[in-house]
């Protein structure tokens, strides 16, 4: 691990300053992807900015809000395990709070924050392997997942620079939640909706949000969804204890009358970044809630998936997650 200073914040005003100091800085939260990152020598920051003490007007950045919207307000340093076990997430959300119990193991939760979730960089073995070619590690120097092992790689978006996937649970239910990211940088406030957080590879494959380089995150905005309390996360993967998706399904449904009169769907483990499935939620919107309507969704929003060899059992798997976890929710009664 390369040698780095290390640096305190007090304030996201403190924060944003030392990063100004030195470019070559990284923001610590929980640190549970950026310290492996260190050890593997893939990041090599000069300075470490600790941001777990963050106070914003006076305010911890680590609180769970309700706004009078219905909405919920979950500042950045809240800690995985906190947000999972809030009371008005597992009430309204229970999507979220679901996604996050899946995602690590307790101690990992216990660590790591909202705000470093959103910026875990992919589990691709080539990634950290030094001696492998990659794009995301080094531009233009290829990919050796192309051709190699994929087994856990993209099928939806990929790009002939890098078929990396996302590894985060709890990012696929906010795509599903239509939630907003909050920053704060030398440019003032503004807001990034989560569905544009995340980019696909394209040519540029390191380029992995929309986050510029001064700003930090300060929050994520749930907006008030009633049929959020009909939600559910399921994640297909080689073991039941801690191991990253093959495929997740984060949706939630709404029914009345027999048709579905509200869907949110998104998918984790098939792409780039968490996936927002709209050509499938158009296909179900106004339909009955059957069976079939799930199945003619799953085959629009994989009709343009490929398999590269070892993943191309992932396709057939993201439809069969997809129509499981809508019949489950519709047979529950769509909203609760």
């Amino acid at each position: 691990m390369k040698n780095f200073a290390y640096a305190r914040a007090e304030t996201v005003a403190g924060a944003i300053s030392l990063l100004s100091r030195n470019a070559n800085s990284k923001f610590l939260g929980g640190g549970t992807n950026l310290i492996d990152l260190m050890r593997e020598n893939i990041e090599q920051p000069d300075a470490v900015i600790d941001v777990t003490h963050l106070s914003r007007d006076g305010r911890s950045d680590s609180g769970i809000h309700e706004l009078p919207d219905g909405g919920v307000l979950i500042g950045a340093g809240v800690r995985n395990s906190a947000v999972a076990n809030d009371r008005l997430i597992r009430e309204r959300y229970p999507v979220l709070s679901q996604a996050i119990l899946f995602g690590a193991s307790g101690q990992i939760r216990n660590m790591a924050t909202t705000g470093g979730n959103l910026m875990q960089r992919t589990r691709c073995h080539y990634f950290y392997d030094g001696a492998a070619r990659c794009n995301k590690r080094m531009p233009g120097s290829g990919c050796d997942a192309i051709g190699g092992f994929n087994r856990m790689h993209a099928i939806l978006g990929a790009s002939d620079s890098c078929i990396a996937t996302h590894p985060s649970d709890m990012c696929v239910a906010l795509a599903a939640l239509d939630a907003t990211v909050h920053v704060q940088g030398n440019g003032g406030e503004r807001t990034i909706p989560i569905n544009s957080f995340h980019h696909l590879p394209g040519d540029t494959p390191h380029v992995e949000t929309s986050l510029r380089s001064d700003e930090l995150i300060t929050a994520i905005h749930l907006p008030p969804l009633a049929f959020g309390r009909s939600s559910r996360y399921r994640k297909v993967r080689d073991r039941a204890s801690y191991a990253f998706a093959l495929v997740s399904v984060a949706a939630a449904l709404e029914t009345g009358a027999g048709a579905i009169r509200g869907i949110r769907l998104a998918l984790g483990g098939v792409a780039h970044k968490p996936w927002r499935a709209y050509k499938a939620e158009n296909t179900m919107l106004g339909a009955k809630a059957v069976r079939e309507t799930f199945e003619s969704a799953a085959e629009a929003e994989l009709s343009g998936a490929r398999g590269y060899g070892h993943n191309n059992f992932k396709i057939e798997l993201a439809k069969r997650t997809i129509v499981s976890v809508l019949t489950e929710l519709a047979e529950a009664g769509g909203v609760r």
